[in-house]
């Protein structure tokens, strides 16, 4: 069986023959219209799974994966339509919908996960002609029906099956926890001192004379990096930790027990090695020696930088012993300040949100050489979501949705979410970017405009990798611990020089970013790596620690003990705070929160080709694209990288950078 590679351009891409990309229309009209696309999908899949039980493997191979790849692609866009719409939909009814549809279809992917007739036939298909693409496709395709119990008796995927169906549950009472919870803490107008003055302006005095601040990104990050306050601090870094406490405490515990118990179920020791066994690390003990090789070479970087904090403290207060957690944000901005010459505040001036914007898509538009085409005509979930489409010289590659503000009821941190998964000759991917930014006419930090190019990166992956052939391999679907790497790398741009140049404006003047403070930036970006990578590494350990044990632990405690390990800073626990209950990355990345640093230590290294060839030049960054973004799942991200190097990849250009001064 001869499967052809796609071209650059399918030839029903060409002749315009592929539905319009409106994939919002059917969660951003009425829940009626939501509910129905839920049931048709399901039902279609289902379709698909009847007729390739009817086909034979040794005659119909290509159908009987065709049968498979268009079930799986209509489960994929339930659960990619569910999962933004519960995070996102300022309707209730709706975000309550999207979690039984969600249930419903996670329910069908544990099901035909566990039909041995589709195993079998799926198994049976001949592959000895087909490309490499279809059959790396195969092997990861066999092997998860394997890790849902497909081979195990009727009751062991009974078991497994209930398993799932809690699993996710739980997972999205644990989100939803974080979600609603929004703390507010009421100070006075003095205690914002320190704050810039469009911060100060934003946040006017209550009836009762009060200033409210709220857990809320674009309050909390300003206020733990500005107020001068160390009391003030204190306050609105306990309610930060405090979020989805008491609600997460059993959620948590019962999240880890069911995975422990499904985990042991399919003969594995832990949910840590059930997760890592499909990651590049395949194994919990390859993954906690990255750890601690990771936080061993930060250490002694973290304790120099830990000290010249403490002592800049000791300035303010001649008897501080120690550095608290609501101190380091501020006193490494007066360190960087006082020592390197740079205010962060400087910077906003040159970050109004509608200018960062545009840069973002401008830039990634001169690399790619593709047009971000605003489109007013279609249905959004709220009215401050924005929609373009992505073209290339004139011919549609995807959709993209911009919903960047905070409100209500809504996601908190900032993720990319697959709205539709594109395949080539079949539909356009979409994807929207949720994030928690300033509106436009407001000033963002400039961790808030890495975080944009990081997020971006991800999207534009997304729309990329949309045109493989098969469901399977197509968009972000490499090993999870690589799928950081694109907008780990992309991040990086937000503090290169000639990048921020092209877009960086003082929001009244028009004056272009000075060229000395961009200087200055970079040099601040180096202070803090140290204890930056101990708390990445302390994270790590905790998402991996909670998921490589059996259950029915302290799991406060537990992050008590991690924290003394890998970080300087004294236990939260002791200070009636749980921040384990809101740390969303134990519901989606379970134990392999390491990926991110996993991603970043391979970023640093693809990195290097730019810094060798300049960050905005054609052949290097479209060699990067069609090598590493547009492949998406259809070979080993190992493979993605040695194509692009021309090597594997290595530790060294991350130490290295770990080691900058």
């Amino acid at each position: 069986m001869q499967n052809p590679e796609p071209s650059s351009l399918p030839q029903a891409e060409a002749r315009g023959s592929l539905a319009p990309p409106e994939g919002a229309r059917a969660f951003s009209g009425t829940l009626e219209t939501f509910n129905a696309a839920c049931t048709a999908d399901l039902e279609k899949a289902r379709a698909q799974v009847a007729v390739l039980k009817t086909l034979k493997p040794a005659t119909d191979g290509r159908a009987i994966l065709e049968a498979y790849d268009e079930a799986t692609a209509a489960i994929g866009n339930a659960l990619s339509r569910s999962s933004l719409t519960r995070e996102v939909h300022p309707q209730a009814a709706f975000r309550d919908a999207a979690r039984e549809c969600e249930q419903k279809a996670d329910a069908l992917n544990v099901e035909i996960s566990q039909d041995r007739g589709v195993y079998d036939a799926l198994s049976a298909v001949d592959l000895s002609k087909s490309d490499d693409a279809t059959r790396y496709w195969m092997q990861r395709t066999l092997l998860d029906f394997r890790r849902a119990g497909v081979d195990r008796d009727d009751a062991t995927r009974a078991r497994v099956k209930a398993l799932n169906e809690q699993i996710l549950k739980l997972g999205q009472t644990f989100n939803q926890n974080i979600a609603e919870d929004v703390r507010k803490v009421e100070l006075d107008s003095k205690e914002l001192a320190g704050l810039p003055e469009d911060f100060i302006k934003a946040h006017a005095p209550g009836a009762n004379g009060k200033v409210v601040i709220t857990s809320n990104y674009p309050d909390y990050f300003p206020f733990m990096t500005y107020a001068r306050d160390g009391k003030a601090r204190e306050k609105v870094w306990r309610a930060y930790h405090q979020r989805a406490h008491p609600k997460n405490l059993d959620v948590l515990s019962q999240l880890i027990a069911k995975r422990h118990e499904l985990a042991t179920l399919l003969g594995y020791p832990t949910w840590a090695a059930f997760v890592t066994e499909t990651k590049m690390t395949r194994t919990q003990q390859v993954a906690a020696e990255f750890i601690d090789k990771v936080a061993a070479t930060a250490e002694q970087r973290a304790k120099q930088e830990y000290a010249d904090l403490l002592a800049r403290k000791k300035k303010d207060e001649p008897k501080a012993t120690v550095l608290e957690p609501w101190d380091q944000d501020y006193y490494e901005d007066r360190l960087k300040a006082e020592q390197l010459g740079f205010d962060s505040q400087a910077l906003r001036p040159y970050f109004e949100y509608g200018r960062v914007k545009k840069g973002v898509m401008d830039i990634t538009s001169r690399m790619w050489g593709i047009t971000f085409v605003p489109v007013k005509d279609t249905t959004v979930w709220h009215p401050e979501v924005e929609t373009y489409d992505v073209t290339e010289n004139g011919a549609l590659l995807g959709r993209i949705y911009l919903d960047m503000h905070p409100r209500d009821d809504k996601y908190k941190h900032a993720a990319q979410f697959d709205v539709v998964a594109g395949q080539a000759g079949k539909r356009y991917p979409e994807g929207t970017l949720v994030c928690n930014f300033p509106r436009d006419g407001e000033l963002m930090t400039q961790d808030e405009v890495e975080t944009f190019f990081h997020e971006f990166g991800h999207l534009l992956h997304h729309v990329f990798a949309g045109r493989q052939k098969w469901k399977g391999i197509t968009g972000i679907s490499t090993e999870w611990d690589f799928v950081e790497t694109p907008s780990m790398l992309l991040q990086q741009w937000a503090s290169n020089p000639a990048v921020l140049q092209e877009f960086a404006r003082h929001h009244e003047t028009g004056e272009a970013i000075p060229a000395a403070l961009v200087e200055k930036l970079r040099a601040s970006n180096e202070f803090g790596k140290g204890l930056w990578t101990r708390r990445q590494m302390f994270l790590s350990a905790v998402a991996l620690d909670y998921f490589s044990r059996a259950p029915g632990f302290d799991t406060t405690a537990e992050l008590a003990k991690l924290q003394e390990k890998y970080s300087p800073f004294r236990h939260e626990y002791r200070d009636g705070t749980y921040f384990q209950l809101s740390f969303g990355h134990l519901e989606g990345y379970s134990a392999a929160y390491y990926t991110y640093v996993w991603s970043l230590v391979i970023a640093k290294d693809l990195e290097t080709e730019f810094q060798k060839h300049g960050y905005l030049d054609p052949a290097t960054t479209m060699k990067y694209r069609k090598t590493v973004l547009e492949p998406g799942g259809s070979k080993p991200a190992a493979d993605l990288v040695k194509d692009f190097l021309g090597r594997p990849y290595g530790f060294e250009a991350y130490r290295t950078y770990l080691d900058k001064n």
